[in-house]
């Protein structure tokens, strides 16, 4: 550590670092000194107090402190609350010897808050993309003597959508300052931006793909697709570790996992964008302080922290990308410290599993969870293993402990503490048996398509549970539900039969007490559903066969006529008199009539109107032979017998002559007058008696309009 700067030695030393991770020497290297950096490293390898020993000589003085505090001078990015939080708090024990004044802007917090530590100076100011975007352009936070830029997780950033604010920011720095970017992994985004906006970046790689997280063990656990939450609380059990995160995929399966944990003795809280930044750190500050053992959280609000004691993570939701899942696993296993990584791998999602551990060149044992016996065994192990077995015993209890012997037998003593000890902890939870290709009984016809063989239930209790067809009860819900919440397999479970606003569930007689014990005297099961027990089945009335379907409710009835057959239509017995025509004579039978022309033209058949008979079907055996009967050679008769008659008119005789409107109308020629043939005459109204309306008057209401379909009142008599 002599390329450092001696203040920033000294919190190196006072923080117990005696040596340097590889990402860490490579940013103190003097070549580097001054330049932009594109740096990726592995997560958990030590970036934060790297890049803080980077640009330690770009804004220092040369004594290794800072001045009074003004505009910032060094500007760190992250893309998230939590991750820009953990920076500003790794930096300053860092910078603490330096007079460093610090800063933060991340959404979720107050802005006027962050806007007055802006005024009154800060050196390094950490933030998010978003929040600052908005200082810039308020004006409250200048950057005009910033010198160094971190991005932390700068693939993240992108991922984010965080291009846009990213550009903006860098655009309104000055162009002489340094750029440092740091990433797990250089996509071709990031290549591209830091091309833009760095000079001449140096590329930093401190750890090659296929040595990742060698501190980290793999471990992916094949289970049943209904067993994952059991399969969850057994790892947790076994491993038994101070700290451990659970990662979901959404915060509606943050919410879950987070209440069923708890309710079986978990110390849980829960991490995720649903949640204030205020719940988010307290959360965060329980972990750290021992007050929760347990944190179930998204991939996005758990980007980049680092806990002290975080020895286990499981993914009960297998991630969308080997990225995602090399940056969840880099929670454990950091600066040198020893991790496991579980993948819960249900049977659907086995495939998946295999494929994100390939593509992130990842070698996992593939294993089965942890049984309960296991678990209790291993707790065993532990009690064994406690130093308590070692210290001396203080005076005090040494008295006490006299008197217990005194008392019971040495046996009855150890009894009753393993009891105490097994009730501080989760009770494991039963799985059922996994098998990786399950085997149909054999068939000699279709051997894919075996019947099981269904056997009697036997004795039972029936059950209630206070939500039926109304609430949207499905039994592809209420069967794990019940199963989880009474530690009970499904082949306790006999008949769920749905109600309008309640369901009933058969439990097997042998399974009830466990049963009852596991649920507890509330009798509440999870999102609040009420359970109780029945004296007696419950009377489920006749259904009367089989559930009707909507065909069954269709109002117009459907015609129940039996389908044609055409063998069963009536046929007409066959003349045996004649013999059947030749085709000679068929011929022959439709040819024309010798007459007059007009005759021959009638007595041609038509198509349209043709004289052939339907084809005669006789049986002979099994053979059927068709004929056709002869064509009848009468004369066609038309419409009428005779001749076709002359066409007369509408009447007889010569056309009458057209008569106008009025027998004494007169065209415009005789006796027309127009405008200019004297003045016009006074308008006389029509006369009396013409068919036109009467002249309307104020006070007759009978004009008035009527509705449609209304009846007009009747008029008054004119006078």
């Amino acid at each position: 550590m002599t390329n450092i700067i001696q203040t920033l030695a000294d919190a190196l030393a006072k923080q117990g670092y005696d040596t340097l991770t590889p990402v860490q020497d490579a940013c103190i290297d003097p070549n580097l000194e001054g330049k932009d950096l594109l740096v990726s490293a592995q997560t958990g390898s030590g970036k934060t107090v790297g890049f803080g020993l980077a640009i330690g000589p770009t804004i220092l003085d040369d004594d290794g402190h800072f001045g009074p505090a003004g505009r910032p001078l060094a500007l760190c990015i992250a893309p998230t609350r939590e991750l820009a939080l953990q920076v500003k708090r790794e930096l300053a024990w860092l910078y603490a010897g330096t007079g460093v004044t610090m800063a933060s802007c991340v959404g979720g917090m107050d802005m006027r808050d962050e806007r007055r530590t802006l005024d009154r100076g800060a050196h390094i100011v950490v933030a998010t993309p978003g929040r600052l975007k908005d200082h810039v352009m308020r004006g409250s936070m200048d950057m005009s003597e910033i010198r160094a830029i971190v991005l932390d997780e700068a693939d993240e950033m992108l991922d984010l959508g965080f291009r846009e604010d990213l550009e903006f920011i860098l655009g309104e720095a000055p162009a002489t300052r340094r750029t440092l970017m740091f990433s797990a992994t250089v996509p071709a985004a990031i290549a591209k931006l830091a091309k833009s906006y760095q000079k001449d970046s140096v590329r930093v790689a401190t750890v090659s793909k296929e040595s990742q997280h060698s501190d980290i063990e793999y471990r992916a656990l094949s289970v049943a697709n209904h067993d994952i939450d059991a399969a969850i609380i057994n790892t947790l059990r076994y491993y038994d570790a101070p700290n451990a995160i659970v990662f979901c995929n959404t915060r509606a399966s943050v919410t879950r996992l987070t209440t069923r944990l708890s309710n079986r003795g978990f110390a849980t809280v829960a991490l995720s964008g649903e949640l204030s930044q205020q719940e988010r750190s307290h959360a965060l500050q329980a972990m750290r302080d021992g007050r929760a053992k347990v944190c179930v959280a998204t991939d996005v609000a758990a980007r980049g922290i680092d806990l002290p004691n975080l020895e286990l993570v499981i993914h009960a939701e297998l991630p969308t990308n080997a990225e995602t899942l090399l940056h969840r696993s880099g929670r454990t296993g950091r600066a040198g410290r020893k991790g496991v990584s579980a993948l819960i791998a249900p049977a659907k999602m086995k495939r998946r599993a295999m494929n994100l551990l390939s593509w992130g060149k990842l070698e996992a044992t593939w294993a089965n969870p942890p049984t309960a016996d296991e678990v209790t065994a291993r707790d065993q192990e532990r009690l064994l293993e406690d130093p308590v077995w070692t210290e001396d015993v203080p005076a005090d209890i040494a008295e006490f402990a006299a008197k217990l012997v005194a008392l019971h037998a040495p046996e009855k003593i150890a009894a009753a503490y393993l009891r105490l000890f097994a009730g501080n902890n989760s009770a494991p939870e039963h799985l059922s048996d996994y098998k990786d290709s399950p085997q149909r009984p054999d068939r000699p016809d279709r051997p894919d398509r075996a019947p099981k063989e269904r056997k009697e239930f036997g004795p039972s209790k029936w059950f209630s549970v206070d939500v039926g067809r109304e609430g949207k009860a499905e039994a592809r819900w209420l069967l794990p539900m019940i199963c989880t919440a009474g530690g009970i397999t499904k082949n306790e479970i006999g008949a769920i039969r749905i109600q309008p606003n309640e369901t009933f569930v058969e439990i097997a007689e042998g399974a009830v007490a466990g049963f009852l014990k596991s649920v507890g005297s509330a009798m509440s099961l999870e999102n609040q559903a009420k359970l109780t027990a029945l004296d007696s089945a419950p009377n489920l009335g006749e259904r009367g066969g089989p559930r009707k379907s909507k065909r069954d409710y269709d109002d117009k009835p459907r015609d129940s006529k039996p389908a044609y057959n055409r063998d069963d239509r009536p046929r007409k017995p066959r003349d045996t008199s004649t013999p059947p025509p030749s085709a000679q004579d068929n011929v022959a039978a439709i040819q024309p009539t010798h007459g007059s022309d007009d005759d021959a033209r009638r007595e041609k058949p038509r198509h349209k109107k043709s004289n052939f008979a339907k084809p005669e079907r006789r049986d002979h055996g099994d053979a059927v032979v068709t004929t056709k009967k002869p064509y009848k050679a009468e004369g066609y008769k038309g419409k009428s017998d005779g001749p076709k008659p002359a066409y007369k008119g509408k009447t007889d005789g010569p056309k009458p002559a057209y008569k106008g409107k009025s027998e004494g109308y007169k065209g415009k020629s005789e006796g027309y007058k127009g405008k200019s043939d004297g003045p016009k005459s006074a308008y006389k109204g029509k006369p009396d008696g013409a068919s036109g309306k009467p002249k309307a008057k104020a006070n007759d209401t009978s004009k008035r309009f009527v509705p449609p379909g209304g009846k007009p009142k009747p008029r008054k008599p004119r006078a």
